[in-house]
């Protein structure tokens, strides 16, 4: 029987969700988020959906899947230790790539400036619009019905012209923080740190697999990763011949994430306290963010991620990979524009419904938006009869 905080998500006390259903005798309503979750078509999609390389590129690269499982691990774990709602944690983690194009940010960047004149697309605000609106598995409503804390997680980022616009629809709804200026649960906090945690460190492991990037490059520009590698290297000084670099990677890595982990959990534990919160409530209107890495690891961090940018997200392969990968979401956008006829049975029934263009262009977007990699690398050969990609 786990113990929550006061200040946690109780799934008791949950604001519910908009559609009322009868209460699940076995399960709470946290839990029974996170398995519509898995359960989704979304959710089976993101294996074959880019995190940094393209699927065809290698097969134990990460996949948005496999990212999510990692942000849900390490998200369990500072929950546990903060006395926070482990089940509604691991909800958002799960749920918060669900709307990522293929191709990672290239396809989002590319989708977003073929919706520029139809109100953009940001993949935050897709992953919310997938479990609204756009699973379909449940005959009284459309989406997975979720609650209201683990929508307000999903939806990490909105600007306030966006969240003007799903106030509307939702008076004091998820958006209300964005206008308002109060803050989200820790739970939904929590889960934004685990995505960063997760992504810089199994980055680092991906770069250095695919050659891209090497560890002597890491050691003398990034202080964070040189301090755990030369830790390593004095505890485990046999690591240090070619044979055993996969090891010193490895457990350079995971002493990295370890006490990026530890830093979180001690920090926002002052913090938590210092604020003095003693409610879900309390927190939502502190007037600030309470879980988030100390002061030096802050800085130590954003450096290993702007070395990422510069040497691997920016590597000339991944942008050449990228560039072909944009002009695919570009290419599927157009001909489905033109001709929605070309898409699924249901987009095409909600494309001939559209009363302007722009409800057209946002049903292409979020039929585009859901493809995997290789699908869409097939449908844009199949379309234009060029092969961008490797469509496997």
């Amino acid at each position: 029987m786990k113990t929550l905080a006061a200040y946690a998500c109780d799934p008791l006390q949950s604001r519910g969700r908009r559609f009322e259903e009868p209460v699940a005798p076995t399960r709470s309503d946290f839990q029974r988020d996170r398995d519509r979750i898995v359960h989704s078509s979304a959710f089976r999609r993101l294996v074959y959906k880019t995190q940094v390389f393209v699927n065809h590129e290698g097969d134990l690269f990460r996949t948005r899947l496999t990212h999510s499982l990692e942000v849900a691990q390490l998200g369990r774990s500072i929950a546990r230790s903060l006395g926070l709602e482990e089940d509604l944690v691991e909800a958002i983690c799960l749920a918060h790539d669900l709307g990522h194009t293929p191709f990672g940010h290239a396809g989002q960047d590319a989708l977003n400036e073929c919706m520029r004149l139809h109100g953009g697309f940001e993949h935050n605000l897709q992953s919310l619009r997938v479990v609204d609106r756009l699973e379909e598995r449940y005959p009284a409503f459309d989406g997975l019905n979720l609650t209201f804390e683990t929508r307000e997680g999903i939806l990490k980022h909105c600007s306030r012209s966006n969240a003007q616009l799903i106030n509307e629809r939702e008076p004091a709804g998820v958006a209300q923080r964005f206008l308002d200026g109060t803050q989200p649960s820790l739970e939904a906090q929590l889960c934004n740190l685990a995505d960063a945690i997760a992504y810089n460190a199994h980055d680092v492991d991906d770069g250095v697999r695919s050659g891209l990037i090497t560890m002597i490059q890491l050691r003398d520009a990034v202080p964070l990763f040189a301090h755990y590698y030369e830790a390593t290297l004095r505890d485990w000084p046999a690591l240090a011949v070619p044979e055993a670099q996969r090891k010193l990677l490895y457990e350079s890595i995971r002493r990295m994430l370890s006490d990026q982990v530890y830093d979180v959990i001690g920090h926002s534990r002052l913090q938590i306290e210092s604020c003095g919160v003693k409610s879900v409530q309390e927190v939502r209107h502190c007037g600030r963010l309470l879980m988030g890495f100390s002061e030096e690891m802050k800085i130590r961090s954003q450096a290993l991620k702007q070395f990422l940018l510069r040497q691997l997200y920016r590597h000339p392969q991944v942008m050449q990979t990228m560039e072909s990968a944009q002009q695919v979401v570009h290419d599927l956008f157009a001909a489905y524009m033109v001709e929605p006829e070309r898409m699924k049975p249901r987009f095409v029934q909600r494309a001939q419904a559209a009363d302007t263009l722009g409800e057209r262009a946002r049903v292409v977007a979020d039929f585009v938006a859901g493809m995997t990699d290789r699908y869409a690398a097939r449908e844009h050969e199949r379309i234009t009869g060029l092969q961008l990609l490797g469509a496997g």
